[in-house]
């Protein structure tokens, strides 16, 4: 929506800001330096014009007023020397942004003449705080002659994450439904925000789209989902968002996690259902430090779930990541075998005249397209198939498994729910079994049991 931005003016006012409290930090910053944290209070009266190009060639001069802002301010002094003023550098950075409320207005005119450019100023003003100022980014002043580098920002981590899909999402769409797309960020840069695709008409899209992430302080980042929907030239409308602070995140362990969707992260109290997204996160830390091996060669490189999965016998010396990529990249590619016993169901809704179904099962591999399906159970809302159907997968990381349960009928066929998942967990764990509900029925689930019988295979990707 927004082409271009820049201020026009700027000035701060006339009114100060209030420290409502002061702390000191031990050990924070190690035996060399000092964590100071400030709390500010702010209702100042600035003077502020933004000049805001869109992307239908419109000129617009937004002024920004009613600034009110409170958070927490970190210092750090380091590192400390014998020389005056006893620290060499000054880093400073807005540790918690606790407020942060403003109004637009056009210089002139009002805001609301033109759809969907308010949010988009909003939002794109609150990102630029965000990453501009807000921990862990930090501004390094040097007070002293010397190398300060050791206190930039670092990678510490990198974050496999992967976005299934989204389901019961609110319609922004007065006829038809959403055309919803996501985007995924840990820090809001163009560069550091990953989109995904456009799914028309759909209020349950899967998307299953692979992303990974510099990490660069777990206990403090988080990643972000905002879902939206594609207006075409328009404005893109916000479905909702979701966070999941990484620090909730065990290393080395894959955690799948459905997340509801809100539409402000700051205030979180929205009783509006908006609908939920499905991600699968791998958090990996980096360097020998950590722990964990990087089980590849220095001639290719994996993502962070495909090193979790390779075997053990492939393993190399731990390394650093960052040694271990080059401009030749080569992907595994997880081939093997995958057994799926549709075992039974249980308190299916009744879709016939009688209070009864005809159930059957079709089973889905989404990249390759194989299907296949049990037999009919007839009569019966609480079915039992134990039927047993081996698929070839040739891209486990990228495939999805689907399950639809169907009401068989002379007439035709209705679909009654269905289950959708991932093969990671059936990599690492080899085998088993577990009750899933079914989406998009009013009551029942299903009960499946999964084996892998895996062959890696590497490919050139260059």
């Amino acid at each position: 929506m927004i082409a271009s931005l820049k201020f026009s003016k700027l000035t701060l006012g006339t009114v100060a800001p209030q420290f409502t409290g002061v702390s000191i930090l031990e050990n924070e910053s190690g035996p060399n330096g000092i964590t100071m944290e400030l709390e500010m209070q702010w209702d100042g009266n600035p003077k502020i014009v933004l000049d805001v190009k869109t992307l239908l060639g419109v000129a617009l001069p937004i002024e920004v007023k009613n600034v009110g802002f409170t958070g927490v301010f970190r210092l750090i002094f380091k590192p400390l020397v014998d020389e005056f003023p006893c620290f060499g550098a000054l880093s400073y950075s807005l540790r918690e942004k606790k407020g942060l409320d403003f109004t637009l207005k056009v210089v002139g005119g009002e805001l609301t003449s033109i759809p969907g450019i308010s949010d988009a100023l909003e939002e794109t003003i609150l990102d630029a705080i965000e990453d501009s100022i807000t921990w862990p980014v930090r501004k390094i002043i040097p007070i002293l002659p010397g190398d300060y580098s050791d206190l930039e920002l670092k990678p510490v981590g990198t974050l496999d994450v992967k976005l299934v899909q989204a389901k019961d999402l609110s319609n922004k769409d007065l006829i038809g439904k959403s055309d919803p797309y996501a985007v995924v960020f840990i820090r809001p840069l163009p560069n550091k925000t990953k989109k995904t695709k456009t799914i028309s008409n759909s209020l349950n899209p899967i998307w299953n789209e692979h992303f990974e992430f510099v990490v660069e302080d777990v206990s403090t980042q988080h990643l972000t989902v905002r879902v939206f929907d594609d207006e075409g030239v328009g404005s893109s409308q916000l479905i909702g968002a979701a966070q999941v602070p990484l620090n909730e995140l065990e290393p080395g362990k894959v955690k799948d996690i459905w997340l509801k969707l809100v539409k402000d992260l700051v205030v979180q109290r929205d009783t509006k259902n908006r609908g939920q997204v499905q991600l699968e996160l791998l958090y990996c830390p980096l360097g020998k430090e950590s722990g964990f091996k990087n089980p590849f060669n220095p001639n290719y490189s994996l993502t962070i779930l495909e090193k979790v999965l390779k075997p053990e016998s492939e393993d190399s010396d731990a390394t650093d990541v960052k040694s271990s990529q080059s401009p030749k990249k080569t992907d595994v590619i997880v081939r093997g075998v995958l057994s799926v016993t549709v075992v039974a169901a249980e308190d299916l809704p009744a879709v016939d005249f009688m209070g009864k179904a005809d159930p059957f099962v079709v089973i889905t591999l989404k990249k390759s397209e194989a299907k296949s399906k049990t037999r009919v159970v007839p009569d019966s809302l609480n079915p039992v198939w134990n039927q047993t159907f081996d698929f070839v997968v040739e891209d486990a990381l990228h495939d999805l498994l689907i399950l639809e349960v169907w009401d068989h009928d002379k007439f035709g066929k209705d679909k009654i729910g269905r289950v959708i998942m991932t093969l990671t967990r059936v990599m690492l764990e080899g085998e088993f079994q577990e009750w899933y509900a079914l989406d998009g029925a009013k009551s029942g689930k299903l009960c499946i049991h999964l084996k892998w019988t895996p062959r890696l295979k590497l490919r050139d990707a260059s």
